[in-house]
């Protein structure tokens, strides 16, 4: 029962926040910006100092917990999210084919107000990236099985509850305040009602292709595991609105975790090793939405959608860069610049076009993403813990 008032408590929270943010935005002068600006730079280096970290302290373990299975599972996780994000790329081109000719779409929205720059700047990098932070874990719970180092293992597990008690009692309570922070900074620069109403269309098509890609990835997820799909979807609320609210994947990690260990059909190894991993190599929800966005700008600039040739070459190449995208807000997008001038040929304006819609609805993009990886790990299951072998401990679902 605490355990639903948690979760329903996190749900209210995240909810204010963003009705207080977007409120506030309109309303809130230049000093209050200002001061805002300045903290919330300084909760988001602590919040992205700590991701690292809660990679390396999740992984690991649950790597070293694989025995002879880790390199297995590690090439197939890395496999099935390449292919869900190549799956969702081609999903949206031929929705862009047959939709965007349709559509009559504004090309650009004016008036909007620069945030102030943060007054008071507090940097804490990060003792590693994202990518190193993966990399690192991979190494270290891997060779902890292969030197059969059991000291290492101990130390291991250590440091997964560390960082559990670092996510549980410091990040997820920072998170409220950061979402509405963002929410703020949208308002506040007119991002929400100018840019929103000229793309509403293009963004809505977009959002309902996240559900059908999501209802796609957890069909096949139940296929595969023989479990009930809904025993994952009904506890990712949290993980979907903190995600609508950081647009990062990261940031969002935390809260992920928390909804995928209340599962009852998801082990804690592979909940564990699926999650972080997903947050930095899963991102169908924005490669879906960005090769849909350059159909339409391409469209829109050059009078012409891309050959289908194009986007095929478009498509498998991006899908290899968000596996290496960092799981940071538009990172997909920034990842992926040199393909779109590159293969796509588009020019300054587009790519700005491109950005600048990319970032109106990074939030659902980002939400897609954490989502699917609940739908990722119900397919681990069904691979590599059919019969529950990994471990007796699953989520109690309450």
């Amino acid at each position: 029962m605490s355990g639903k008032k948690s979760e329903f408590g996190l749900i209210i929270k995240l909810l204010a926040a963003l009705v207080i943010g977007a409120v506030v935005g309109r309303v809130a002068g230049v000093g209050f910006m200002d001061a805002l600006v300045s903290l919330k730079y300084a909760v988001g280096q602590l919040i992205f100092f700590a991701v690292p970290l809660v990679i390396v302290g999740f992984i690991a373990p649950a790597i070293a917990r694989l025995g002879q299975n880790a390199s297995k599972m590690l090439l197939t996780a890395v496999a099935l999210a390449y292919f869900s994000s190549v799956g969702a790329a081609f999903f949206s081109a031929f929705s862009g084919y047959a939709i965007i000719p349709h559509l009559s779409i504004p090309t650009t929205a004016e008036g909007l107000v620069a945030l102030p720059k943060p007054s008071f700047v507090l940097n804490i990098p990060p003792l590693m990236s994202v990518m190193s932070a993966l990399v690192t874990a991979l190494l270290l719970g891997i060779a902890a099985n292969w030197a059969k180092a059991e000291t290492m293992m101990k130390l291991l597990d250590e440091l997964e509850r560390i960082m559990t008690n670092v996510v549980v009692r410091l990040v997820i309570p920072l998170l409220p305040f950061f979402v509405g922070a963002t929410f703020c900074e949208l308002s506040y620069e007119g991002r929400l009602t100018e840019q929103l109403p000229i793309f509403l269309v293009i963004i809505l098509i977009v959002i309902f292709g996240h559900y059908i890609w999501l209802g796609l990835l957890f069909t096949i997820g139940g296929i595969i595991s023989g479990r009930s799909p809904w025993q994952v979807i009904r506890f990712y609320l949290p993980a979907y609105l903190t995600a609508i609210g950081t647009m990062s994947s990261a940031a969002t990690l935390p809260v992920s975790l928390s909804c995928a260990r209340r599962s009852p059909v998801l082990s804690r190894t592979m909940t564990e090793f699926m999650i972080p991993l997903g947050a930095t190599v899963h991102l169908c929800g924005s490669v879906l939405t960005e090769t849909f966005f350059c159909m339409a700008i391409s469209l829109m600039l050059y009078g012409t959608l891309p050959s289908f040739g194009t986007m095929v070459l478009f498509i498998f190449l991006f899908g290899i860069f968000a596996v290496g995208a960092p799981g940071v807000p538009g990172g997909t997008v920034m990842a992926s610049l040199g393909l779109v001038t590159s293969v796509l040929g588009f020019d300054p304006a587009g790519v700005a076009l491109l950005l600048a819609i990319f970032a109106l609805q990074d939030s659902f993009g980002t939400a897609c993403n954490v989502t699917g990886d609940g739908a990722l790990a119900l397919m681990m299951e069904g691979i590599f813990n059919k019969n529950k072998q990994l471990d007796d401990k699953f989520g109690t679902g309450e």
